[in-house]
């Protein structure tokens, strides 16, 4: 690809080359103009010298490196070098040159739209915060006549006939199933901090997956692969419930039923997050959600976080939206690797403060 100037000029996306020593070696037109600033004034300088990224570059690079496959991070934060903050999805690859150069590393960068920003930059949460509580008052308000029509759905059923009384099922069930609906919009619209605590990851884990295999996933086979050695994780436990319920869900939805999902957990240190105070927060503690499904369809696999977007007939496009926004509150991370046979779900979160551990 560094030999195909053509190519590299008509990519449509923000592009950045890194050469073996993970320096700037070329960004391409969309890049320049993304960033606002000119390849030249960046070659030859580290990624995170004058871009900073809420994620470490260099533990990038190495897991890449270490894996030989492609590393995809959703909704990282990027401070451009007039001091604007943009957020984006990263991925990044390794790559191999036409000149046959070895460990250059090709950086995409998507910018991000909508309602995942949730507030980083200070003038669009105003407006998101407006967004949100209108929809959660429109919520609340449509669910009260909601719960008349299917009360009384199910009064005038009880005087019709068999056939007649399809007609009153379908009202109560179609008014049910907006009310769940509405539930979703209402959690997504809930916009006090989490409440966080000392807890045990597995014991969070293993109560969403007793719910999924009595729930939505009877028939998956759902495997564990827990490392038993992991200190307490600094998580609201309720919400980093619904986190899991919810991946479990997208997976269950995604094998329709029918499948096998593995849950993963394991310690990385060195990753860290980039705080919107240019201070770092460590997130060690990886939790990962595979499924043997189709993968993500194409389309929407840049967007899957993004709220209303969804590769089902039917669905909401909130599941997974919750998910990034939870944490996102939580100042952790989340990535997705998908392709046909399997798709990952990584989590990465910070543990227990020393003073809080159980046990301590």
């Amino acid at each position: 690809m560094s030999g195909d100037g053509h190519l590299w000029s008509a990519l449509p996306v923000p592009a950045i080359e890194l050469d073996a020593d993970a320096r700037i070696l070329r960004v391409n037109g969309t890049g320049e103009m993304f960033l606002n600033t000119s390849e030249r004034s960046l070659q030859g300088s580290r990624l995170g010298a004058k871009i900073a990224l809420s994620i470490n570059v260099d533990d990038a690079i190495d897991r890449i490196t270490g894996t030989g496959g492609p590393l995809y991070v959703d909704g990282a934060k990027l401070t451009l070098p007039g001091g604007e903050l943009r957020e984006v999805n990263l991925q990044f690859s390794p790559l191999a040159t036409s000149a046959g150069d070895t460990g250059h590393v090709l950086v995409l960068l998507q910018p991000r739209s909508g309602a995942e920003h949730l507030g980083w930059v200070q003038g669009s949460q105003v407006a998101t915060r407006q967004a949100i509580g209108m929809a959660e008052m429109l919520a609340h308000e449509i669910k009260n006549p909601l719960a008349g029509i299917t009360g009384a759905a199910q009064l005038l059923s009880m005087s019709l006939s068999t056939e007649d009384r399809e007609l009153t099922d379908l009202i109560v069930a179609e008014s049910r199933r907006v009310v769940a609906l509405l539930d979703q919009v209402e959690h997504f619209g809930d916009l006090r901090p989490p409440a966080c605590a000392s807890a045990n990851i597995h014991d969070i884990l293993d109560r969403a997956r007793a719910t999924a295999q009595v729930g939505f996933a009877p028939g998956m086979m759902i495997a564990e692969h827990y490392d038993p050695s992991l200190p307490d994780v600094w998580v609201d436990s309720d919400q980093m419930q619904q986190v899991f319920l919810n991946l479990l869900k997208n997976a269950s939805q995604a094998c329709k039923g029918e499948g096998k999902i593995e849950i993963r957990t394991f310690y990385e240190g060195g990753l860290r997050l980039r705080l919107p105070d240019g201070g770092h927060a460590s997130l060690p503690l990886q939790v990962e959600v595979i499924d043997n499904g189709p993968g993500l369809p194409a389309d929407i696999a840049n967007h899957v976080f993004d709220p209303f977007v969804s590769g089902r007939e039917n669905g909401t496009g909130l599941g997974l939206a919750l998910v990034s926004k939870i944490l996102t509150d939580h100042g952790a991370l989340i990535s997705v690797d998908s392709r046909p046979g399997r798709t990952a779900f990584r989590l990465s979160l910070p543990i227990a403060p020393a003073p809080n551990r159980k046990g301590t």
